[in-house]
């Protein structure tokens, strides 16, 4: 494994898994592959946009040609795919595009992959397919997937082809699920970036229902860091679980957010909850840990390191909320409800 190509790598996650191999690996070469739609930025790779390890290549995953084409070009041994509609209030508003990338695109990256031999397949998915966990169960890898959205209805899909894949032509899969993920150069639909940047601007922050559903916040090395354990040394034809093995409640994060900021809780503002929206995320790590991997910040930790990312780089973010997504918060926020506090 010398060649990779990382499909998504100007988006969120994958930019910083890209800095991350780049920085680890002196040997390594990154290929990026990304369409880059409003989520995908040439801002996010600046910093390594002149180093000779690097490539990128502007393309579609569902494009079957351009795919092989650039796999071909690079010689290419591995596949790390980050390339996804990621959204879940997105996937509300439009699950025809979620289904086409994150299932179809899926596809046509496990049949090049399969095609041309390749030594690795590596599919990034999410906690969110296994849908509301009840009780004080953290998931595990083997447990029974039950997606709730159109999002985790996607991802899930592909997790599915891609064991397929495994099993019926013995194509060295992996997989990991990550639960939360925040830190620098998020999209700032995420409530995290969304709400570091309006509490900035002194504007409300919009938190669905009670703001008692719980979730893994990890920083986005430490997820970075688990996706190479599993390159690394994982098991082929296995799953993974990334996340902290915690969990709080989104309240308790816009707290810690605020009080980073020095802003008063009054910003924070109840809206009518979306619709299926599940109340709680954990993840059961165990099987990661046992790689030699351990997460290196707490949920605190990485919000109060997330928030004085955007803090110190309002030149990333000022013109992306100016632009597309002002439209997009329009039509999410401008007619939901507010609510009383439960």
């Amino acid at each position: 494994m010398k060649n990779i190509m990382v499909t998504g790598g100007a988006g969120f996650i994958g930019s910083n898994f890209v800095r991350y191999m780049l920085n680890r690996y002196p040997d390594y070469r990154i290929l990026v592959y990304d369409k880059l739609t409003y989520a995908g930025n040439p801002d996010n790779l600046l910093d390594v946009a002149d180093d000779p390890r690097y490539a990128f290549v502007k393309g579609d995953i569902c494009d079957a040609e351009a795919v092989i084409a650039a796999l071909r070009e690079h010689n290419i041994d591995t596949i790390v795919n980050f390339a996804a509609e990621t959204h879940v209030d997105r996937s509300i508003m439009d699950p025809d595009a979620f289904i086409r990338t994150d299932v179809y695109g899926t596809y046509v990256l496990l049949e090049a992959a399969r095609q041309l031999g390749l030594e690795r397949y590596h599919q990034i998915s999410t906690d969110e397919v296994y849908g509301h966990i009840h009780g004080d169960h953290r998931s595990l890898e083997t447990d029974p997937v039950a997606p709730r959205s159109p999002y985790a209805a996607s991802k899930t899909s592909g997790d599915l082809l891609a064991v397929a894949y495994h099993v019926t032509y013995g194509l060295p899969v992996t997989i990991t699920r990550g639960a939360n993920n925040i830190g620098p150069y998020q999209y700032p639909e995420k409530v995290v970036p969304l709400f570091v940047t309006n509490a900035i601007d002194n504007l409300p922050l919009p938190v669905y229902g009670d703001g008692k559903q719980r979730r893994d916040y990890q920083y986005v090395l430490d997820h970075c860091e688990g996706v190479d354990a599993v390159l690394q040394r994982g098991a082929l034809g296995e799953i993974y679980n990334i996340g902290t093995g915690g969990e709080m409640e989104n309240l308790a994060m816009v707290e810690i957010l605020l009080d980073e900021l020095g802003k008063p809780r009054s910003l924070i503002q109840h809206v009518e909850d979306r619709p299926g929206h599940d109340r709680r995320y954990c993840l059961n790590v165990d099987k990661l840990r046992g790689l030699g991997w351990q997460p290196r910040h707490t949920h605190e930790e990485a919000i109060r390191k997330t928030v004085r990312w955007y803090v110190e780089n309002e030149w990333w973010w000022r013109k992306i909320k100016s632009g597309e997504f002002k439209e997009y918060y329009r039509r999410l926020y401008g007619d939901r409800k507010v609510i009383a506090p439960a």
